[in-house]
């Protein structure tokens, strides 16, 4: 007599490709911007390089059409967050739109650096669509003190 087939085999061979499938992707997206430092609408449209220059790190972002005043930027700890708004001016002033889309536009990009910087000593530019941020490392010894064992 012939044996039957289990009919949760197929099932299960799904489920176990689908995982597969999810790991990898996880892993691609870590492995490409480092865990947590890509998110929000947008983000995909800002790149974001970080250099160690001798006495600085210096983050170059790409951020086209946006102005001075619609980025933000802080430091917290050694983690830098840079993020940015704008609104579509709407040129065209007609009503008979359907579906209009894109009116705001945003990203945020957060990046940890890799040594303690000078948090009063930061400088940020804008310059034909890239935000250059200048970060002073602080010189060993700078911002720390001995601690007295008893």
């Amino acid at each position: 007599m012939a044996s039957r087939r289990n009919p949760f085999d197929h099932l299960e061979e799904l489920f176990d490709r689908l995982n597969r499938q999810f790991e990898e992707a996880a892993r691609s997206w870590e492995g490409e911007t480092g865990p947590g430092e890509r998110f929000g609408p947008g983000a995909g449209a800002t790149n974001l390089d970080l250099a160690d220059r001798d006495d600085e790190f210096v983050v170059t972002v790409d951020v086209p059409g946006y102005e001075s005043a619609d980025l933000e930027s802080r430091l917290s700890g050694e983690t830098l967050f840079v993020n940015g708004e704008r609104e579509r001016e709407a040129t065209d002033e007609r009503d008979d739109y359907l579906r209009r889309e894109r009116e705001l536009e945003s990203f945020s990009r957060r990046v940890t650096l890799p040594g303690p910087v000078d948090a009063d000593g930061i400088e940020a530019t804008v310059n034909n669509g890239v935000l250059t941020i200048r970060l002073p490392k602080l010189e060993p010894g700078e911002g720390s003190r001995a601690i007295d064992i008893e």
